[in-house]
């Protein structure tokens, strides 16, 4: 065993759960699920006296384990107690002031970690107490707080430096309306907190057509700086053929006391200033909250490497990944899980089906991953690499309500806290409670305490504001299945998106159905879209973890062409060999010896001319690039346009680390492997 201790942590932290998964040294296999709020809930056995509760929990966990733990109950307003002992062979917890009142024995309670969710999970996996160091040498994350911050808008204010004359232009935008039809219009406001603009301007070919005006730019700087503002992004016109000035400010930027500039040139030195511009915003908006997380759990494995996933399926060092690169970090290794799990079932090409507790995901797998250059997350387009992943609000926290003349299910999320009615905290009928009143799930196997009564409760609640509405008496049987109906329909339509709508036949795949409800939607889901086959793997709960410890380190190394596809052909092939060698450099920079580093993705980006939107083309020496794009646009709309010439738009390359057939080092316990899947008609 070395310095660290021999133990390999694999985290997943979704909105609602964190899904854990650890090898020690020996390579024996634990696993964990907790709640997002690094929360531990049971349920009370006896009141010993007003400090001292006897609980029951499914927990293994050593003496004073629980120490400085925040203990309170599940009612809404409830009080909260330090935890002063915990008697792990007693089960009893100590706390350290009396609570105000009786508690029932069954009632359920939460123990509340000030550490971060993923540091919980591998303390309860190695049995390490809070204050002592982690026994670690290797930690691969995946979280969805990038993300989460950023539809919640809990970034920090950011000062947006822009080309004079465009301060406008994320408000402006692409001019497209969210709702065609609606006659009040509201707009949300931009992310950036105060906008300065810059005075300078290259043209289109990278030639400086007026210089920086860098006297503005530190008299701007430290007005802003004076607003308590600290974190900018950079994004100046033409920037992505000439990024001289963008450097030039953002060098006075951090010189005057910046603690985070984003440059856009750097970030996605493409063309088109809005999606350049959005990048850089998003990225500064959310790089100090995400630096803070990640350095707190960096700082909790002292001895260990920590590695995050990226939205592209790959993994980072801690102190390399950005903000952007990450926002689809937790359904990307989804994906790695799934593929892994299908090739082990026997099937090449699958659908990863992830429904968690916020949200479903799904993606197309084909023997490589399919991957998106432009993504949008909530109001914002980026620009960075990624799964090719459809996301649906629809998971197991999914609110199911009346709107007065509809019943929905969604886009709202009870979330972890107060979560499903059936947890007893107070919350709002959900997905959960409907499967759970239907008989589709079994409290007794739940991992945490759950209330079938609270859930009728909230059931009745819903059919009675039906019934007032309608004047009409509903089963409340007929309400449930109604919900699941709407539910499998908005999840298969999501499906639909990656494959119908992409020239796929789902029928051609089988379905891999994993997170914590995907299970109980996966036949109603297959059933729609004509899907034979469902793979159920063994650890569907964990799916997202076991992706991460089967993922490798990766990187991209892309270049802009826009030139027509005969002028620029001559030079195609050592376009693609810097770029093979650019990317084997930056994986070989994280530590991988260059005999494990392998280029496994050459692609081509083609289009007709005058058109926006571009069609990939795998690369291999002695292809033809036109008939291959040809076919491939053929395939996608339907019909070949005859005499369009042809241009490159860009060229991309994937480098990474070779897989581990053992999963990173350690062995592939059979528990892990898929279940040998069922097949069915549809």
């Amino acid at each position: 065993m070395n310095a660290g201790g021999g133990w390999q942590i694999f985290v997943d932290t979704g909105g609602t759960f964190t899904d854990a998964l650890a090898v020690d040294a020996s390579g024996r296999e634990r696993r964990a699920k907790i709640l997002s709020t690094s929360a531990l809930r049971g349920t009370i056995e006896r009141a010993e006296s007003p400090t001292r509760l006897r609980v029951r929990a499914d927990w293994s966990l050593p003496d004073d384990f629980l120490r400085g733990f925040r203990f309170r109950t599940l009612e809404p307003g409830s009080p909260a107690s330090d935890v002063l002992r915990f008697d792990a062979a007693a089960s009893v917890l100590e706390l350290s002031a009396a609570w105000p009142r009786a508690l029932a024995p069954g009632e359920p309670f939460e123990v509340v970690s000030p550490e971060e969710a993923p540091v919980l999970a591998a303390r309860v996996l190695t049995g390490t107490p809070p204050g002592k160091p982690l026994p670690v040498d290797g930690l691969r994350l995946a979280t969805t707080l990038g993300t989460n911050a950023l539809l919640e808008r809990r970034g920090v204010p950011t000062a947006l430096f822009v080309t004079r004359g465009f301060a406008d232009l994320l408000f402006i935008g692409t001019q497209q309306r969210p709702d065609l039809f609606a006659l009040d219009i509201r707009r949300k406001e931009p992310l950036y907190a105060d906008v300065v603009e810059v005075g300078e301007r290259i043209a289109a070919d990278g030639s400086i057509l007026k210089p920086l005006e860098e006297d503005e730019v530190e008299e701007a700087a430290a007005r802003v700086l004076a607003r308590g503002i600290h974190s900018a992004a950079v994004a100046l016109l033409h920037s992505h053929r000439n990024p001289r000035h963008e450097e030039r400010v953002q060098e006075i930027l951090e010189r005057r006391g910046f603690r985070h500039v984003s440059r856009s040139s750097q970030l996605s030195p493409f063309i088109k200033i809005l999606p350049r511009a959005e990048t850089a915003v998003v990225d500064a908006y959310l790089a100090p909250a995400v630096r803070s997380y990640l350095d707190r759990v960096r700082t909790s494995v002292p001895a260990g490497r920590v590695l995050v996933m990226t939205s592209a399926g790959g993994l980072v060092a801690v102190e390399a990944v950005r903000p952007k690169d990450m926002l689809l970090s937790g359904p990307a290794g989804g994906v790695v899980g799934a593929a892994l799990a299908g090739r082990r079932s026997g099937f090449p090409k699958v659908i990863a089906f992830d429904m968690g507790g916020t949200s479903t995901d799904v993606a197309r797998f084909d023997g490589d991953y399919e991957y998106t250059y432009e993504q949008k997350v909530g109001d914002a387009h980026l620009v960075a690499p990624a799964l090719a992943i459809e996301s649906v609000a629809a998971g197991g926290g999914s609110l199911c309500w009346f709107d007065g003349r509809r019943l929905r299910v969604g886009p709202q999320s009870a979330g972890a806290s107060p979560g499903p009615a059936c947890y007893g905290a107070g919350g709002p009928l959900t997905l959960t409670d409907v499967n759970l009143l239907l008989g589709r799930l079994d409290p007794a196997h739940f991992g945490i305490p759950i209330s079938e009564e609270a859930a009728a409760a909230s059931a009745a609640a819903l059919q009675k504001a039906l019934a007032d509405q309608s004047r009409e008496t509903h089963a409340r049987e007929a309400v449930l299945s109604g919900f699941l109906d709407i539910a499998d329909e908005r999840m298969a339509d999501a499906i639909r998106t990656v494959s119908l709508r992409r020239g796929y036949d789902p029928a051609d795949y089988a379905l891999v159905a994993f997170g914590g409800a995907g299970g109980q939607h996966a036949c109603g889901v297959a059933d729609r879209l004509g899907i034979r086959n469902v793979v159920v793997p063994a650890d569907a709960g964990l799916l997202s973890a076991l992706g991460l410890r089967h993922a490798v380190v990766e990187r991209f190394a892309e270049l802009q062409v826009l030139e027509p596809l005969e002028r620029a052909l001559p030079r195609v092939g050592a376009l693609v060999e810097r770029l093979a060698a650019r990317a084997r450099e930056r994986v070989e920079s994280e530590g991988v010896p260059g005999e494990e580093i392998e280029v496994r993705r050459r692609s081509i980006h083609l289009r007709f001319a005058g058109q926006d939107s571009v069609v990939e083309v795998p690369y291999a020496e002695g292809l033809s690039l036109r008939e291959a794009f040809e076919e491939r646009y053929a395939a996608l709309f339907g019909h070949r346009p005859e005499g369009r010439p042809i241009e490159i738009e860009s060229i991309r390359v994937v480098a990474s680390s070779r897989p581990c057939p053992d999963g990173g080092g350690v062995q592939v316990a059979a528990a892990v492997e898929a279940a040998p899947a069922g097949a069915r008609r549809a």
